[in-house]
């Protein structure tokens, strides 16, 4: 093995050392569940903003959207990254303080399902037996998909079998998640966040260098038939630009609408020690999203540069864009000692915002089969240890699932994570909202929003969107619009609200 190698590996390790021992130091912070699940909301504002956003961008941030930039310009990257960070401020201004005083008087329920089920005074459970399903359904995957990008960095970095890389990657996450929990989560969130910022602007500035320059990569970017434009997008094979067209700009923005629905996020709101500093939250945590976001479909576009100057192969489909960032920090191990650090660190960027994901998946996963399905639906009483390690066992579980479903290494970090959050977002996102904000809403109605849209996601997507044309636009929209439409008329067709759910309403103001 060369000395580079050596180097940026010793930088990963004690990366990942670091997370075991944050884990092993939150465990003993542990007394029972709702500390495992929600860190007995204790986050202050900085913990609240970075975890937050950190266990949101996931491998997406440095593979999957620079990928997507390289292989097809901004429209595509960028409309995108519009549509999340109109998002990710909406989320914080309208939904982040009201549930979290709505949690504490709902029952203080410490899930999402269970906010739901107590919201509406669900006696059947029903809306909290499917809302922990379809968070299973979704999360694995969108685990996997965690898992895929770790397997795929040390398949490239190291020449070795990406299956027993994606193992050992998923290993480390689940005992520091499984150990410490929700605090845990939290604090290498955090952690994570500012490795992921750190590399970024590592790779930006060598990136430049290695190109010729800022006016070269400009230059060879408008070289490229609609490669810059946000109405055009370009088709490598061909060399030509079609049309991004509004209704495809439309549904891209979309994006935007997941965050309403994803439970990694909306755990943070309703783990913040004090509401009163969401207002700072928001800021940092908005501020942070939009420059990350807009540096990585940059760094996309720095990568065509670096391979047109024949530093980097070129990459002709997603599974080999992904690997951009890898390839370039690769590159600058070449430059001596303190490039091969900084090589490191680039790297273990990719694994902080990959484990900052999937520890936050795992324990919102994990919450609703071992909390939520095992102890309220099926009604297993255990005792505060037992509840513990099935907790921990369940996390375990579901990693070992996602690692079966991430087998294989072609797949594409960006395809996986867009399902997933278009099903977190359609069936989640709309009876959130109305949840918080429309007094009428029902649990018939609130069940047959999430019904509805979490199976439209798959319909749209299956049945539907290979139809082309209009039809082809990203799941998440119509499905969202239709969960919303069916909230709307199943309430007002059934019985309103008990007068106690409505004064509690009432109660938590704005």
């Amino acid at each position: 093995m060369e000395l580079k190698t050596i180097g940026m590996l010793a930088v990963i390790a004690i990366y990942l050392i670091m997370m075991v021992v944050i884990g092993v130091i939150y465990s003993k912070k542990n007394n029972d569940v709702s500390d495992f699940y929600l860190g007995g909301r204790k986050l202050g504002p900085l913990v609240t903003a970075m975890s937050a956003e950190a266990s949101d961008m996931s491998s997406w941030l440095l593979m999957g959207l620079p990928g997507v930039a390289y292989l097809s310009g901004v429209a595509d990257a960028g409309w995108t990254a519009i549509g999340l960070g109109i998002g990710t401020y909406l989320n914080w201004l309208f939904v982040a303080k009201r549930l979290r005083r709505y949690s504490v008087k709902a029952g203080n329920a410490i899930t999402i399902p269970e906010f739901f089920s107590n919201r509406f005074r669900d006696n059947s459970h029903l809306l909290l037996a499917i809302s922990a399903i379809w968070i299973v359904i979704f999360f694995v995957p969108y685990t996997a998909s965690g898992f895929a990008a770790c397997g795929k960095l040390f398949s490239t970095l190291f020449n070795i079998p990406y299956l027993p890389a994606m193992i050992v990657s998923a290993i480390v996450i689940v005992v520091y998640t499984a150990l410490g929990g929700f605090l845990a989560a939290s604090t290498t969130d955090l952690i994570q966040s500012i490795v992921m910022t750190i590399a970024l602007v590592i790779v930006v500035f060598f990136g430049v260098s290695m190109a010729g320059g800022l006016d070269v990569v400009i230059n060879n970017a408008k070289g490229l038939a609609g490669y810059l434009s946000l109405t055009q997008i370009h088709d490598q094979a061909t060399g030509t630009a079609s049309s991004y067209g509004f209704l495809t700009i439309l549904s891209t923005l979309a994006w935007g609408l997941g965050y309403f629905g994803m439970p990694h996020i909306l755990l943070r709101f309703m783990g913040t020690e004090d509401e009163n500093k969401l207002k700072l939250s928001r800021r940092i945590a908005t501020i942070w999203v939009i420059i990350s976001m807009f540096i990585a479909i940059f760094i996309g576009i720095i990568g065509y540069s670096i391979s047109k100057a024949g530093h980097i192969p070129a990459f002709t489909d997603s599974s080999q864009s992904e690997t951009l960032i890898i390839k370039i920090a690769m590159l600058l191990s070449n430059h001596g000692v303190i490039a091969i650090i900084f090589a490191g660190i680039i790297l273990a960027g990719i694994l902080a915002c990959t484990m900052s994901t999937s520890d936050s998946q795992l324990l919102a996963a994990s919450s609703s089969v071992s909390h939520n399905l095992l102890h309220d639906v099926l009604h297993i009483e255990l005792s505060e240890k037992a509840s513990m390690l099935v907790a921990r066992i369940t996390v375990i579980c579901i990693a070992v699932i996602g690692v079966f479903i991430a087998r294989d290494p072609e797949s594409s970090v960006f395809a996986i994570v867009s399902f997933a959050w278009a099903g977190f977002g359609a069936s989640f996102g709309p009876i959130m909202l109305f949840s918080l904000f429309w007094k009428r809403t029902n649990r018939n109605g609130a069940l047959a929003g999430m019904l509805v849209g979490g199976i439209m996601v798959f319909v749209w997507k299956y049945l539907i969107k290979p139809l082309g044309g209009i039809w082809g636009i990203y799941e998440l929209l119509p499905a969202f619009l239709c969960a919303c439409i069916a909230i709307v008329v199943v309430s007002l067709l059934t019985a309103p609200p008990s007068k106690e759910i409505i004064e509690e309403f009432e109660s938590v103001g704005k």
